[in-house]
């Protein structure tokens, strides 16, 4: 299992969930990827995501503001 790093910090929604999105187009089923967002609203976004892809959310965390979410892309 390999294991991919976005930072989308600073941009707003739709934007960290379409950068998100084009990058689990090009890895294989069962990579990890580890993306930091600032968008509050990416918390709700991240979690419908993982729901409509079929791929995990295996962690979520917030620290001053960043929000990590670490998704292993689903078959």
């Amino acid at each position: 299992m390999s294991e991919t790093k976005l930072d989308v910090t600073g941009l707003n929604c739709p934007l960290p969930i379409l950068h998100a999105r084009k990058l689990l187009q090009g890895v294989s089923a069962g990579t990890v990827v580890d993306i930091r967002a600032s968008d509050p609203a990416s918390v709700k976004d991240f979690n419908a995501f993982c729901r409509k892809t079929n791929s995990d959310l295996l962690e979520h965390t917030e620290e001053r503001g960043i929000f990590t979410f670490s998704i292993r892309k689903g078959k």
